[in-house]
């Protein structure tokens, strides 16, 4: 139980549902659609739709998805809404002009959108009150106007620059960030989304919609087609699985950066973690050696599952031995490779329980903020830049290619005990899930952390060169880490956020919601 005479924020307990995400009107918005007959299916699409327009810079329909999806008494299902490289991408040509890494605001960045289809594939298979009622809420208030919040204004503020051509137009207020308490509407993606309520999913695919995004990519210099819009496809496959002090830890497979979470755990394993001070130099700097190690596999090995053949061996606790044995305990090594993308911190996050116990774990993206800068002059559809997730490394698994899935940051997870998932969970923050996947089970499990307190800690991340650790730290740590040879310094702004939703072996749903966004977990 937390001190109330500190700051804080309380859990939301509650008995029919629960939603938690990064904006109370989106947890508010998702509620609603519980009770009015839906299921956590149908809420979660309502509420992540609407994160486009309460944060934009986070999310929008020009972006992916993935969710993990469980109901009682049936396995778990992994949903991959991730788009593909258009059939005229090539890295040859990329590398010919001179670039190392894709450009991360130029139309190469941009693949195929792909979360619209999964969100129709979803709520045909899943859902209870359809696809058209589920988008209601976000038509509304795209039409109305939201008023931006604080940690969007912030994050505005800073990714405003990013925007170019007829982006400025929809998302820029005179030529300015819109700040705290701004009224900020889309009426074009309104329409765009009346259309699929009507429609389906091929109004966003093929027709006016898809002409309005073809247009800009066009202009841009892209190699994007019609058909390469009309192919896409969300899959359905089975979560990979990990363990953590007798907890399973579900993750979405690849292109997904899961298994990363899983070898980080593995290794971590390796460390009597519980010894240690939970917010002190050793646990920091530990977990700092096991990340830098565990993100060189990724680097090396995660990809398209079509491309991808290292799986068993991120996995397995061979790797994960040998790994945890190149530790120091008492001194950091140099970065073993430089993390090739850029820095993002820009992602959604939501979870929703339902009555009957369904759990979503569902999270949404445009990649970098604002996605790559990009949208479309009719219905100001932001296109996502999650190209730049590939290498351009000759023969890397990961290099780009026509119509393949690149390496995605974002990642769903579900905790599981007893064969019953109890935990819906996810941590955003770009390049940090896969570290905040493990520091969550590690501060919940390990250090018996109830879900609010275990999001709430102080968080640490060891990225590129640099060990990035928040003010929550004491000085004393920094100054320990950096005697250590670390190159510590404290970021600019929060590392990731994260909402949870526990459910209790009586039934009670335990919601919790990082104060690091603007969010809120609510109930029923």
């Amino acid at each position: 139980m937390r001190d109330f005479q500190k700051p804080g924020r309380s859990a939301v307990f509650a008995a029919n549902g629960m939603a938690a995400t990064s904006h109370p009107l989106a947890a508010a918005a998702a509620i609603d659609i519980l009770k009015s007959g839906g299921n956590a299916l149908d809420a979660a699409i309502a509420g992540g739709v609407l994160l486009g327009l309460c944060e934009p810079q986070m999310t929008g329909i020009g972006g992916d998805c993935f969710a993990l999806i469980s109901k009682p008494g049936e396995d778990v299902v992994a949903i991959n809404g991730s788009g593909r490289a258009p059939a005229g991408a090539s890295a040859d040509r990329l590398r010919e002009a001179g670039h190392e890494t894709v450009p991360v605001h130029s139309a190469d960045a941009v693949t195929i959108p792909g979360a619209i289809d999964a969100f129709a594939r979803m709520s045909e298979r899943w859902g209870k009150i359809g696809l058209a009622d589920s988008l209601a809420p976000a038509i509304r208030y795209m039409d109305e106007g939201v008023p931006v919040a604080p940690r969007v204004a912030f994050d505005w503020a800073q990714q405003a620059e990013t925007l170019q051509g007829a982006a400025r137009d929809h998302y820029l207020k005179d030529g300015a960030a819109y700040g705290c308490g701004d009224l900020f509407a889309l009426p074009g993606q309104a329409e765009v989304l009346r259309r699929i309520a009507k429609d389906g999913p091929r109004a966003f695919y093929e027709g006016e919609i898809a002409e309005d995004m073809l247009a800009t990519l066009k202009t841009a210099g892209g190699t994007h087609s019609a058909d390469d819009f009309a192919a896409v496809e969300a899959t359905l496959g089975d979560p990979i699985e990990g363990s953590y002090k007798g907890v399973d830890l579900l993750e979405h497979p690849p292109n997904g950066q899961g298994a990363t979470a899983i070898l980080l755990l593995n290794i971590l394993k390796r460390f009597d973690l519980a010894a240690m001070d939970p917010w002190g130099t050793e646990r920091a700097h530990i977990e700092a050696e096991a990340t830098k190690l565990a993100y060189d596999a990724r680097n090396r090995f995660l990809s398209d599952p079509d491309h991808m053949s290292r799986l068993d061996h991120m996995l397995s606790d061979e790797t994960a031995e040998q790994l945890a044995g190149l530790i120091d305990p008492k001194r950091a090594q140099r970065a073993v490779t430089q993390i090739t993308e850029a820095v993002h911190k820009d992602t959604i996050y939501i979870t929703v329980v339902d009555r009957d116990r369904m759990s979503v774990s569902l999270i949404y993206s445009i990649f970098h903020g604002f996605g790559s800068g990009l949208a479309s002059e009719k219905f100001g559809i932001l296109l996502q830049n999650r190209g730049a997730g590939f290498s351009l490394t000759e023969g890397n698994p990961n290099e780009l290619a026509p119509g393949k899935r690149p390496m995605h940051t974002i990642i769903p997870g579900m905790l599981r005990e007893g064969g019953a998932v109890t935990m819906p969970f996810g941590v955003m923050g770009g390049q940090y899930q896969s570290t905040g996947h493990a520091r969550f089970l590690t501060n919940r499990v390990g250090f018996g952390l109830d879900p609010q307190a275990a999001i709430d800690a102080p968080r640490s991340f060891a990225q590129g060169t640099q060990l990035q650790v928040e003010r929550g730290y004491a000085s004393k740590v920094r100054e320990e880490l950096a005697e250590m040879g670390h190159e510590v310094v404290i970021p600019d702004g929060p590392i990731g956020g994260a909402q949870a939703i526990l459910i209790h072996e009586n039934g009670t749903l335990e919601g919790a919601s990082d104060p690091r966004k603007d969010g809120a977990a609510l109930g029923y």
